[in-house]
C-alpha cells in the first residue's frame, strides 16, 4: 500500500512537472510573437523618431517613446487575432510583471529626469549644467537589458539572456565613454558644425535602439516562436 502511494505521488509529480513544462512552452511562443511584433514596432519608432530629430534638432519628439506601447498593443492583437488565448499561469504573470515593472521605472526615471534637467537648465553657469544634468539614455538601456535579460531566466532562452546582457550592458557602457560623441567627431568632422546636434542627439541614438531592440527583442522572439511544443 505505501509502495502505490510512493507511486501515485511520483505519478502526480510527474504530470505537475509536465504540466509546467508546456505551460511555459506556451508562453514562450505567445511571448516571441508579442516580443517580435514589440521589435518591428520599436525599431520603426526608433528610426522615425531619429530622422526627425536629425532634420529638427527639436529633442521633443523623444516624447514620443511613451506613446509606443499604443502601437505595440494594436500590433500585438492583430498578429494574435487567430490564435487561442493561452492560459493564465505563473511564468506568463511574471512575463507580463516584469515588462509592467521595466515600463513604470522607465517612463517616471524619464519624467523625472526630464524635468530635473529643464530645472538645472536654469542656472546661470553652463559648465555646472553640464555637470548635474542627468543622461537618461544609459540608464533606460540597462533597465531595458535587465527586462530582456530577467524574461529570459524565466523562460528558460539563453539566446533572451545573452542579448539582454550584451544589449543592456553594451549599451550602457557606449553611452557612458561618449562613443557616438567620439565617433562622431572624428569622422564628421567636416559635417559636424551644422548637424552635430542631429547626430549626436537623434540620428545616432535612434540607430543604437533599433539594434538593441533587434538584438534584445526581436531576434529572441524569433527564436521563441520557432519552439515546438
Amino acid at each position: 500500500m505505501e509502495e502505490k502511494n510512493n507511486m501515485t505521488a511520483e505519478r502526480s509529480l510527474e504530470i505537475i512537472t509536465k504540466q509546467i513544462e508546456q505551460s511555459r512552452q506556451a508562453v514562450a511562443k505567445d511571448t516571441g510573437i508579442s516580443l517580435y511584433v514589440a521589435g518591428l514596432c520599436l525599431i520603426a519608432m526608433s528610426l522615425l523618431i531619429g530622422l526627425c530629430i536629425f532634420f529638427t534638432n527639436n529633442m521633443a519628439f523623444y516624447l514620443l517613446y511613451i506613446a509606443s506601447p499604443i502601437p505595440i498593443y494594436f500590433a500585438d492583437r492583430y498578429a494574435k487575432r487567430n490564435k487561442p488565448k493561452v492560459p493564465a499561469s505563473f511564468v506568463g504573470q511574471m512575463v507580463d510583471k516584469t515588462w509592467q515593472t521595466f515600463g513604470i521605472f522607465a517612463v517616471l526615471f524619464f519624467v523625472f529626469v526630464t524635468l530635473y534637467n529643464l530645472l538645472m537648465g536654469h542656472t546661470e553657469s553652463p559648465d555646472v549644467y553640464m555637470r548635474l544634468m542627468i543622461h537618461p539614455f544609459r540608464i533606460i538601456l540597462l533597465l531595458f537589458g535587465m527586462a530582456i535579460t530577467i524574461n529570459g531566466y524565466t523562460l528558460k532562452s539563453r539566446w533572451m539572456v545573452w542579448c539582454g546582457i550584451i544589449g543592456g550592458i553594451g549599451g550602457f557602457i557606449w553611452e557612458s565613454f561618449y562613443v557616438t560623441q567620439t565617433i562622431v567627431g572624428r569622422f564628421f568632422s567636416s559635417y559636424i558644425n551644422e548637424n552635430y546636434c542631429g547626430i549626436v542627439n537623434g540620428l545616432i541614438p535612434g540607430i543604437i535602439i533599433a539594434l538593441l531592440a533587434f538584438i534584445g527583442i526581436m531576434l529572441p522572439g524569433m527564436m521563441l516562436k520557432k519552439q515546438s511544443l
